[in-house]
């Protein structure tokens, strides 16, 4: 299997933590793939049409794409029912909590690329906006963390914890876990697991 990557996307890290977990990191190899918003990559859209990643390219040539389809088609490899419950209930909160982590890091990559213009092109009101509703999910995730540091590590932890680490790599000056001590305690917990450990994001190769 041939992965679409890049080392410094949260996105394409949901991926590799789970084929970690799931013991697949080996047979997947990785692609360095350059996406900008502006600048579709050429080399990318055959397989993508959106232009995005991760992207994963299976042996007979079909194209998974995005990190959930992906995560899910590990799982599915892998056994099933380790990151993402097959049924009831617990496949939903579990989803739901997948859905709040990247949820979460869509806002956090529309905020940063709109704090990162010049502030003459930024528009005010977006980034009051991103500001609070990145805020309110960390609000929700500190009421979360019990129930989340309780429930067996899925898909959903994967998507909330790379997440809070986006925040540690692109928001340094925004000190998310001040009055958050229970989520910040999660998130020291998630950043020993090997998994986690072994997809550090870095700025570039």
């Amino acid at each position: 299997m041939k992965l679409h990557w890049s080392p410094r996307s949260p996105f394409v890290r949901k991926v590799m933590i789970a084929a970690h977990e799931l013991d697949l990191a080996g047979q997947i190899t990785t692609i360095r793939t350059v996406v900008q918003m502006t600048k579709p990559n050429p080399d990318l859209l055959p397989d993508n049409p959106l232009g995005k990643i991760p992207t994963l390219v299976l042996d007979n040539g079909t194209a998974l794409y995005d990190s959930l389809v992906i995560s899910d088609y590990l799982d599915a490899l892998a056994g099933g029912g380790r990151l993402i419950p097959a049924r009831g209930l617990e496949r939903s909160i579990a989803l739901t909590r997948h859905a709040l982590g990247s949820g979460l890091l869509d806002t956090l990559v529309l905020w940063r690329n709109e704090r990162d213009k010049p502030r003459d092109k930024q528009t005010q009101s977006w980034l009051a906006a991103f500001a609070l509703k990145a805020h309110a999910c960390l609000d929700h995730l500190e009421a979360q963390a019990p129930a989340l540091a309780a429930a067996p590590f899925g898909i959903g932890h994967i998507a909330v914890g790379c997440a809070l680490s986006y925040l540690d790599f692109r928001f340094r000056d925004d000190d998310w876990r001040a009055g958050r001590p229970a989520l910040a305690a999660w998130h020291d917990a998630f950043k020993q697991r090997p998994s986690v450990r072994a997809t550090e994001i870095v700025d570039d190769l």
